[in-house]
């Protein structure tokens, strides 16, 4: 799951980012409002968290245009400005939840995931293939009723393929879910990061196989041996 974090304040920026990565989240940060619509509208993000004090632009302007953007992504709206009309023009403007600083980066996350559970957008988040399935939401991946334990960058992976199923994923599209703009990337890393995944199918004995297409990217197939 891709995460866009829109903040002004570097070290906070950055604190929040880190948390969130370290949890399990490819996360993208960025400090202004244009950098922010930007990147929205060339990344599919699975939600933001944005600030509104922004240097360029009001942060409520930017949330209109990531609505505009991707509407039914979940936006968290961290502020400092506390008075109640500025919640409610927050959430009128299509926030999902509005966090007030200070905040723990614990609650922070805990009301992500949260949002991300809600009946709709749970269900939406919720794959399956074969004998495998993936919940978005809490990176829970199975074979069958066998957990699958997964770092960050392999269950990127896995929900990139089982979101497509037999659809070949392009390469760009798997290296856009699985780093952000700030990972330091070797020419290889994707196809060790497939390696692994198929490894850990393989040793819980899964149908299902992670196929490569020379040339253009890799999908998820039933039956056979992994190419």
């Amino acid at each position: 799951m891709k995460l866009l974090v829109v903040e002004d304040h570097e070290a906070l920026r950055g604190m929040v980012a880190a948390h969130l990565r370290e949890h399990g989240f490819t996360t993208d940060a960025v400090g202004t409002g244009a950098e922010a619509i930007e990147a929205a509208a060339v990344t599919g993000y699975d939600a933001a968290i944005l600030d509104l004090g922004l240097p360029d632009m009001d942060g409520l302007a930017v949330l209109r245009r990531l609505r505009a953007q991707r509407a039914a992504m979940p936006v968290l709206i961290l502020t400092a400005r506390d008075h109640v009309q500025h919640r409610i023009a927050g959430l009128d403007a299509g926030a999902d939840d509005y966090i007030l600083k200070p905040f723990e980066l614990g609650e922070l996350e805990a009301r992500l995931r949260a949002v991300l559970r809600r009946p709709g957008l749970r269900q939406a988040h919720c794959y399956s293939f074969g004998d495998l399935s993936f919940d978005a939401s809490c990176r829970a991946a199975s074979v069958g009723p066998r957990l699958m334990e997964l770092t960050r960058r392999e269950a990127a992976l896995f929900e990139a393929l089982i979101r497509s199923g037999e659809r070949i994923v392009v390469r760009d599209s798997l290296s856009d879910k699985l780093y952000g703009f700030d990972d330091d990337v070797s020419g290889n890393a994707l196809e060790a990061t497939v390696s692994r995944l198929r490894r850990k199918l393989g040793a819980l004995q899964s149908s299902v196989r992670v196929e490569a297409v020379r040339g253009i990217g890799y999908r998820l197939r039933q039956g056979g041996e992994a190419a």
